[in-house]
């Protein structure tokens, strides 16, 4: 569950984007997460795109009712290209840390393959737990790089054609597959400024391949859990497509990432470099 929500909290990818000098866009995101109807934590989401190249940065940090628990904040950040219709991740690290522990990890990628990787703290072997092998390393998106929807040039970005894709995923500990599949389209709106407009919803499955323990009880419910839904939206400028809101049904209530502020603007002729998103 906690995989997942990174991913949906930084911040889902695909193919097909238009290669035209009109397919370059920026965007700067702030999110809330919140459990049962209460705030945890805040989120930023920086992300420029060319037709070439892709950059996004991402933070988040505890807040409310969780700080008081626990300490706890997180960075992450993804660089790729853009070749041939498809996304070619190229870097993907992520550090978090709370009062108990900290957690690195830097994956390097060339065409979908993992070449280089470093998890701190490592993964402790275990004889419950399916183990990763070179073959789940191949034809692969680190998690944030899987927030990116790129539709198809001609179609309607703002489609059922968004949701018609599996995002093979490996997050430096585990390889799982998310499957997305059309719900319906509901509009949504920034309270904090910004995207004011429809989206579409996408339902998500969970399936784990590789690095989980398949006898655990969380496993098991995300598995069978019915109830995970994305709300995606676009960025001015491209055919490129972002979480505007997610939410996956717990055992203690709906937990939900929605956007604040959702600012985009298109960034024709200029390249990929954001600076680094900081939680507000």
């Amino acid at each position: 569950m906690h995989r997942f929500g990174l991913t949906a909290l930084l911040a889902l990818a695909g193919s097909g984007v238009a290669a035209s000098a009109h397919a370059d866009g920026r965007l700067e995101a702030r999110y809330t997460l919140s459990l049962a109807g209460l705030e945890l934590g805040k989120a930023a989401l920086l992300l420029e795109v060319d037709e070439r190249s892709y950059t996004a940065s991402g933070s988040a940090r505890l807040t409310g009712m969780a700080q008081a628990v626990s300490s706890g904040k997180g960075t992450a950040g993804a660089r790729g290209a853009i070749a041939r219709g498809e996304l070619e991740p190229r870097a993907f690290a992520m550090e978090a840390e709370s009062d108990r522990k900290a957690e690195a990890i830097r994956l390097v990628m060339s065409r979908d393959t993992v070449t280089e990787m470093r998890v701190e703290p490592p993964v402790t072997e275990s004889p419950d737990r399916v183990p990763v092998t070179d073959k789940d390393k191949k034809g692969i998106l680190d998690p944030m790089s899987a927030a990116l929807i790129m539709v198809p040039g001609g179609d309607d970005a703002l489609s059922e054609k968004a949701c018609d894709r599996v995002l093979s995923i490996f997050d430096g500990r585990q390889r799982y597959d998310l499957q997305l599949s059309y719900e319906r389209m509901e509009d949504v709106k920034a309270e904090k400024g910004g995207y004011a407009g429809p989206s579409v919803v996408c339902r998500i499955a969970y399936r784990p391949v590789a690095g989980h323990k398949p006898n655990r009880a969380g496993v098991k419910y995300m598995m069978n859990n019915k109830e995970m839904f994305v709300w995606l939206a676009p960025i001015a400028g491209t055919r490129m497509l972002v979480p505007f809101r997610a939410s996956v049904n717990t055992a203690i209530g709906v937990a939900q990432i929605q956007a604040e502020s959702f600012v985009s603007e298109p960034m024709v002729g200029r390249g990929a470099k954001p600076t680094r998103a900081q939680v507000p």
